[in-house]
């Protein structure tokens, strides 16, 4: 891992935090819940483990803000192909991905991983751009929408 400074000229709106592999595959941060744990404290476990290093006289790691459900795409079978609702041929889907809204605090220090680059995506980059990102992320602004941001200057 890799320490960087979460101090980027950003854009007035929000942003999307994604781990960028290569040029042009792109994921939203986070990882499977065990059976039995609870989605959003395994979502916290996720985000510390995966970029924040705790190093000796390091500040301590972000305190995630993990707030509503964004959506839920749905894996009907062990293809990769993803839905927003499932089929109605389908009994037993062998995957729920659920995305939240996380805040993130004014400055963060992230540790990425090596292979990854991190990005923070304005919304109107990922708006009707799948072919990029992917019908998940670039269906993030539609679903975002419903919120009202207040603007800091």
């Amino acid at each position: 891992s890799s320490g960087i400074n979460a101090e980027w000229p950003l854009r007035p709106g929000p942003h999307v935090l994604l781990l960028q592999l290569g040029t042009a595959f792109f994921k939203l941060p986070g990882g499977e819940v065990r059976p039995g744990q609870d989605p959003k404290e395994s979502l916290k476990e996720t985000l510390t483990n995966l970029l924040c290093k705790e190093t000796e006289g390091s500040t301590p790691a972000i305190e995630w803000k993990i707030s509503d459900v964004v959506c839920q795409w749905w894996r009907p079978s062990f293809e990769p192909p993803q839905y927003p609702y499932i089929p109605p041929h389908v009994s037993s889907p062998k995957e729920c991905r659920t995305v939240y809204l996380v805040d993130l605090p004014d400055k963060a220090t992230f540790a990425v991983p090596r292979n990854y680059r991190l990005v923070a995506a304005p919304l109107f980059e990922l708006y009707d751009n799948a072919s990029s990102y992917g019908p998940v992320i670039s269906s993030l602004p539609q679903l975002i929408s419903r919120y009202n941001p207040i603007y800091l200057s």
